[in-house]
């Protein structure tokens, strides 16, 4: 676009790299520290991050879609969906094939989760930092993090719980 897209319509439209490279060293760095996360959680319930991995598993030692479904929502509430998919996936066993035939209640509940919850905040949701970013760019004033946080919650919330019991009990 930047090649194709006539000057004129990129000054029309106030184009700037600012809210990309902004999002773009967020997520940088997230990806970077992920990584270790990731190599504690498949250490299991005798690792560094044992209490999350014995959150969501139930006490005859199967996952518990219910529990990865708000676990997962609720780092993807503070971390873009993909990090937070990752984790949860290596949390689950991170055998694909096992996760898409006898876990698949599992796999569907940390897709949710990591997709759905990622709306709650502004950093939850990459589209929704650049939204902002792009917006605050362009001095169209936006809800603080604690407010979209509190609007979000207000409305998605609710849903979530009712998708818990439809879909995760």
């Amino acid at each position: 676009s930047l090649k194709l897209t006539p000057a004129s319509v990129q000054h029309s439209n106030q184009f700037s790299w600012g809210p990309m490279q902004e999002v773009a060293k967020l997520f940088a760095g997230i990806f970077l520290t992920i990584i270790p996360v990731i190599a504690m959680l498949r250490a299991g319930a005798d690792g560094p991050f044992g209490a999350v991995v014995s959150a969501v598993t139930r006490p005859d030692g199967q996952p518990d879609p219910a529990m990865y479904f708000w676990a997962t929502g609720a780092l993807s509430s503070f971390l873009d969906n993909a990090p937070t998919y990752l984790v949860f996936f290596n949390t689950a066993g991170g055998d694909p094939t096992l996760l898409m035939t006898a876990l698949a209640p599992t796999l569907a509940a940390i897709s949710a989760g990591a997709v759905f919850m990622g709306a709650n905040s502004y950093i939850g949701n990459a589209p929704n930092l650049m939204v902002k970013a792009i917006a605050e760019d362009r001095g169209i004033n936006m809800p603080s993090f604690l407010g979209y946080l509190a609007w979000s919650g207000a409305v998605l919330v609710p849903l979530f719980v009712v998708m818990t019991f439809i879909w995760f009990k």
